[in-house]
């Protein structure tokens, strides 16, 4: 998108972990003043050919997230590492398009509320949550029945539940409609992903959880919906490529020209809708109980997938183990705190940033101690 608008955009600084291939591409395409990367073996890989504009460290890439000559910082980190860089983007009044839903899952009502203190923006990149935002637009808050959050139901949707244990690796990596990072795909392919976008899409629009619902859309053409008190439904439809969500996060409000293959109603003129199957999905029932119990439940559910789909894609549990790790260290990890940890918010007070990352820390050791258990 910046590429196809260069009078509009330019890019600042770039951030990655260990993809120091596309970084030297950027690098010779966008000219950027400066380039963190997180994996300190990588980062000295690149130093030694572009010197001190290569930085490393979190401290690196919370600063280039506040730097006063950017104004828009693109977050897309993966899971909860990309937090505390989106917080100081937030801190310092930027517009956020935001990738990382995570972050928005663990500290969602701080991130919004950042947000209005500093007059910072924050607009989704999601399809399902550009899609939300487009239907609003000129709408009363007050008008809204309910939105529809549309789910393609991955590659296991009409897979026999008894089967799921039996799931490859290769095999949940496989999504008709999307091509994306691994740890995205898994979480679609267990519906995880459309149980942190119900969480995500509370905070970024304010509503209740009575009013988000999910429909599988297996052709993933409309990216999502909202239903008005006078029953009318909008609905967002387009091709499904990222690109249409990048573009309206960077441009809005104007929309700017498209230069891809845009939808074709004719050669896609079937749409499908069905309800998600919970006890065959239950990652999608677990992250709304979470969302239900509020507080720092949602930083526990977040911190037990992250680290049970990472065991998964090692090989260590099967796909069907993924949702017993997140529930069991839903239920327990708490209780195996250092000290007092209240996680309800009817317990007090329970979100501040270095309370997530505490919790963040010890769901993980929990996660993945119920995961080494469990295998012996």
């Amino acid at each position: 998108m910046i590429r196809r608008n260069p009078a509009k955009f330019s890019v600042r600084a770039i951030s990655a972990n260990k993809s120091i291939d596309e970084v030297r591409k950027q690098i010779a395409e966008f000219h950027p003043e400066v380039v963190v990367i997180t994996d300190p073996p990588s980062a000295e890989i690149l130093r030694k050919e572009f010197g001190e504009m290569i930085q490393s460290g979190d401290d690196a890439l919370n600063k280039i997230c506040s730097r006063e000559d950017i104004e828009i910082v693109v977050a897309a980190m993966v899971g909860f590492a990309g937090l505390r860089p989106t917080i100081e983007a937030i801190k310092s009044g930027k517009r956020v398009a935001i990738a990382n839903k995570e972050t928005l899952v663990v500290a969602g009502e701080i991130m919004t509320a950042l947000a209005k203190q500093n007059g910072a923006e924050i607009i989704p990149i999601d399809s399902e949550h550009s899609a939300i935002m487009q239907c609003l637009v000129g709408e009363s808050p007050q008008s809204i029945k309910r939105i529809i959050l549309t789910a393609s139901g991955g590659p296991f949707r009409t897979r026999v539940k008894e089967t799921f244990g039996s799931i490859t690796i290769a095999d949940a990596l496989k999504h008709a409609n999307w091509v994306m990072g691994r740890k995205i795909t898994i979480d679609s392919a267990s519906l995880m992903n459309k149980g942190l976008e119900i969480i995500e899409a509370r905070w970024l629009f304010d509503l209740s959880l009575e009013k988000i619902d999910v429909v599988i859309h297996p052709q993933s053409i409309i990216h999502s919906m909202v239903e008005f008190c006078d029953g009318s439904i909008k609905a967002q439809m387009g091709a499904p490529d990222m690109r249409l969500a990048i573009q309206y996060a960077l441009g809005y409000p104007e929309r700017l020209p498209q230069e891809y293959e845009a939808l074709d109603l004719l050669k896609n003129n079937s749409l499908n809708f069905e309800q998600p199957d919970m006890e065959k999905f239950p990652c999608l029932r677990l992250a709304r109980v979470a969302s239900e119990r509020g507080g720092l439940y949602p930083a526990i559910m977040n911190a037990a997938n992250e680290i049970a789909v990472e065991a998964f894609l090692q090989s260590r549990i099967r796909f069907n183990d993924i949702p017993q790790v997140i529930e069991s260290t839903m239920n327990n990890a708490a209780t195996h705190s250092a000290q007092p940890l209240n996680v309800s918010p009817q317990d007090g007070p329970t979100l501040d940033i270095e309370r997530i990352f505490y919790v963040d820390r010890i769901s993980r050791e929990y996660a993945k101690d119920f995961i080494t258990k469990a295998k012996t």
